[in-house]
């Protein structure tokens, strides 16, 4: 491999670095939801996998059986992590042309 070589494959590399950066900044912004109960509790989760929102219904609320609104925002936050993870590795792929990287979702 030339030297010409070389210097190209290394201002691809550190494109590439520039663009996953972007992107990572830009995850923040992007936002996935997850629920439970027919809708009943919603969570919305940004993509760098923090929880921003959780909307429960009223009627989901039983004082009788607290332990079902535990499970539902379990489940709902538990899916809306998932998702996050889910197009942080969607939108990362963009940029890496689907090639995976370790340590990167």
């Amino acid at each position: 491999m030339g030297f010409g070589n070389m210097q190209k494959m290394m201002k691809q590399v550190q494109k590439m670095q520039a663009e996953m950066a972007r992107v990572q900044q830009e995850l923040g912004d992007i936002h996935v939801e997850g629920s439970a109960g027919g809708g009943a509790v919603r969570v919305v989760s940004n993509c760098h996998q923090e929880i921003q929102e959780v909307k429960i219904d009223p009627a989901a609320i039983d004082p009788d059986d607290p332990s079902l609104l535990e499970d539902l925002v379990l489940t709902a936050v538990n899916e809306a992590l998932k998702n996050a993870r889910a197009r942080a590795s969607e939108e990362l792929e963009k940029v890496t042309g689907g090639i995976k990287i370790p340590g990167l979702f």
